[in-house]
């Protein structure tokens, strides 16, 4: 506690922000008076934790960051450092995404996943929806999209519905299909002879907000799908 302190005096520059009726007073507070109640309460408990220095450590790998790494970013990706996967919404061909900047070192590309999705003839995607919105460019094929647009209904919390009929969007070769947030979402190929290819594109930063928005359901998979 300062010395020479007038608690009475109003216009005391440490006591200005409480109100006139609350301001302590010499008689009011003896000078060795400590909130031990208050004091007992936080000191409760032994557990401990590295949090801070995790953060930091964090920090210290974004490349963006002014104390980050100072090698040169990883701005090729070659075709053989891009990884196949037989997923649940059909064959991908990983470009880039978060865990692929831990293996390869950072690219500068913190806001993006991008994959390409290989259709076979007559085939489908798998049925899925995520938070983030998605943009896709057609690069070969033609085919179709089946989108269930939600709606955000209030119970004892927000919960999405979705319709039970789909609308339906066809697109070939060089169209990009724009797919909103939370959209329920299905590809189509409509040839039975050629695969269709797929560049999806969708905003990382979502992963990242906390509140549900990391949000990724899968409803149907993808036929040829084994796992």
């Amino acid at each position: 506690m300062a010395e020479n302190v007038d608690f009475d005096d109003p216009h005391n520059y440490e006591f200005d922000h409480i109100p006139r009726h609350r301001k302590r007073t010499k008689e009011m507070v003896p000078d060795d008076y400590i909130h031990m109640d208050e004091r007992d309460e936080w000191e409760r408990g032994n557990l401990t934790t590295t949090h801070y220095q995790e953060f930091l450590e964090d920090s210290k790998q974004n490349p963006l960051s002014q104390h980050g790494p100072r090698g040169p970013l990883h701005k090729i990706i070659k075709p053989e450092e891009m990884p196949w996967e037989d997923s649940p919404q059909g064959k991908i061909k990983w470009l880039l995404n978060e865990k692929m900047e831990r293996d390869l070192g950072s690219t500068g590309a913190v806001n993006t996943d991008l994959y390409m999705q290989i259709i076979p003839p007559g085939g489908k995607s798998g049925k899925h929806r995520h938070m983030s919105e998605e943009l896709v460019f057609v690069l070969d094929g033609e085919g179709y999209d089946l989108h269930w647009d939600p709606t955000a209904v209030m119970r004892d919390k927000v919960v999405w519905e979705w319709p039970k009929e789909p609308q339906k969007f066809l697109w070939e070769t060089n169209d990009v299909i724009f797919i909103p947030t939370n959209t329920a979402h299905q590809h189509i190929n409509a040839s039975e002879d050629y695969p269709a290819r797929l560049l999806c594109c969708n905003a990382r930063i979502y992963n990242h907000l906390g509140l549900g928005f990391n949000d990724l359901e899968q409803f149907e998979n993808a036929p040829e799908f084994e796992g």
